[in-house]
């Protein structure tokens, strides 16, 4: 076992918890992971509130001195440029036009297996995958009276668990890369055997696969699809979506000729463009490419071809498609602060050293027959409090390798654990960046995702400890 020692021990844990506490309770997202960041500080600069408050905003500022922050933000503000250009240009309503006329999605169970079937197709990058999935379905859902909680869900559940499933993407080629840090032998082929091990991803993807079939809704999900159902409201009264409604309800220009080209081309260059940027950025290996980068020339490229295409048909000026790409970006200029501060809380839980502090607790309870569900909880936990999993599988993995062949457990079962812990903590938590993303591409109200998809997430994660204590005493 490892040793380490702790400088803030419990207080480590204040940041994130006041945070999500108080988002969850106020509803002012903003503030609250403000006043988590602030706590943080505080207890950095020994108590100093100025001290502590100065050194907030500096963590805010120093956000951007990480080149993969400031590319995923940009990314995020630059999707609004392709909302606004897809539906200005008649796309948007074209390709529902189409879908119409194709007999696609003309019910509500179609129209969320589309979405899922979109999500689970693109497994590329999670970003990626909420982004296209969403803008394909939303349109459709609003028609058929779907909750955007609904829409939100389905991205987010076959977003990060599908990703975490394939080795052949960012999120693969991450994990593989800390075994082999960590000195595994067929780093690849450790991760492939921990696949069939992930029960909260197969159990994530299970789950929303059972909802759409059956549209047995529960929990806080099912009052928001019979408020949308019986009123045509698919956001609830006094919800604020992280996406203005202004860009969500920008409609074609007047006598435009509705083409699914026009939205279509857009985004399957998105889809082909994270491939090439991966290749391009990992010198010929898709596996070790940078995925910020990729997923950032990804919507630079669809954004290019939204504009240049209604240019082509003279539907557009060059003006109207700046001024729309302007307008676009405003309208997320919200998400693009929750985002700072998302990344900012992090960065403060990592200098309390909040994921090793909660790691090194693990080590009181472990037994072989329990390491991989305890590994669970404790990367789930670590999740839920910081935000992010690749984080969780970056504290995590150099802990459990070792710990998992010391004890003899099974280690494909525990780096399974690792991520599935790693996808549960961030699907639950209201500061996790993928779980932002998924709000934004559904234009849902980022609490009542967070609030209609945890009952959900709860019940997989449910089913993968006791499948975790059923193997680990298996195969121990």
């Amino acid at each position: 076992m490892y040793n380490i020692q702790m400088d803030y021990g419990w207080l480590s844990l204040i940041p994130p918890l006041l945070a999500i506490f108080l988002a969850i309770a106020t509803r002012q997202v903003y503030i609250s992971l403000f006043l988590g960041i602030l706590s943080g500080w505080i207890i950095l600069s020994d108590w100093n509130v100025f001290a502590g408050l100065a050194n907030s905003i500096d963590a805010l500022i120093n956000v951007f001195q990480d080149p993969g922050n400031t590319r995923v933000i940009i990314f995020c503000a630059l999707i609004g440029a392709l909302i606004t250009l897809t539906q200005r240009s008649g796309g948007v309503q074209g390709f529902t036009s189409w879908i119409q006329k194709k007999n696609i999605a003309r019910t509500p169970r179609e129209a969320a297996g589309l979405a899922g079937i979109m999500g689970f197709l693109v497994f590329i990058e999670s970003s990626i995958s909420c982004l296209i999935s969403g803008s394909i379905s939303r349109p459709l859902f609003e028609r058929l009276r779907l909750s955007r909680e609904k829409l939100a869900y389905i991205l987010d559940s076959t977003s990060a668990p599908n990703c975490i499933l394939i080795p052949i993407n960012a999120w693969g080629a991450f994990v593989i890369g800390l075994l082999e840090s960590e000195g595994v032998e067929n780093s690849i082929n450790v991760f492939i055997q921990s696949i069939p091990f992930n029960f909260y991803a197969i159990f994530a993807i299970l789950m929303v696969l059972f909802i759409i079939l059956t549209f047995r809704d529960f929990g806080p999900m099912k009052k928001a699809e019979e408020r949308a159902r019986k009123t045509g409201k698919t956001i609830a009264d006094g919800a604020v979506p992280v996406v203005s409604d202004e860009i969500i309800s920008t409609e074609a220009k007047k006598n435009t000729p509705l083409r699914a080209v026009n939205m279509i081309l857009p985004v399957l260059a998105m889809i082909v463009m994270v491939p090439v940027g991966l290749y391009i950025t990992g010198d010929g290996n898709i596996t070790a490419g940078t995925g910020s980068t990729a997923v950032l020339w990804a919507v630079i490229a669809a954004i290019t071809l939204a504009g240049f295409l209604p240019l082509m048909q003279r539907i557009l000026s060059f003006r109207e498609i700046f001024d729309l790409s302007l307008k676009g970006i405003s309208g997320l200029i919200p998400l693009a602060i929750i985002m700072t501060l998302a990344f900012a809380i992090g960065d403060t839980s990592r200098e309390l050293g909040t994921g090793i502090f909660v790691a090194s607790l693990a080590d009181h309870f472990l037994h072989p027959d329990f390491v991989a569900a305890i590994v669970f909880f404790t990367s789930a936990f670590i999740a839920f409090s910081t935000g992010t999993s690749w984080g969780v599988f970056a504290i995590m993995v150099p802990i459990v390798v070792p710990t998992a062949m010391i004890m003899d457990a099974s280690l494909p079962l525990c780096l399974a654990a690792v991520l599935g812990g790693g996808v549960f903590g961030d699907h639950v938590s209201p500061i996790s960046d993928t779980t932002l993303v998924s709000s934004m591409a559904a234009a849902s109200d980022h609490i009542d995702h967070v609030r209609t998809q945890l009952p959900y997430a709860m019940v997989a994660a449910a089913g993968a400890i006791v499948f975790y204590v059923l193997f680990g005493i298996i195969l121990h």
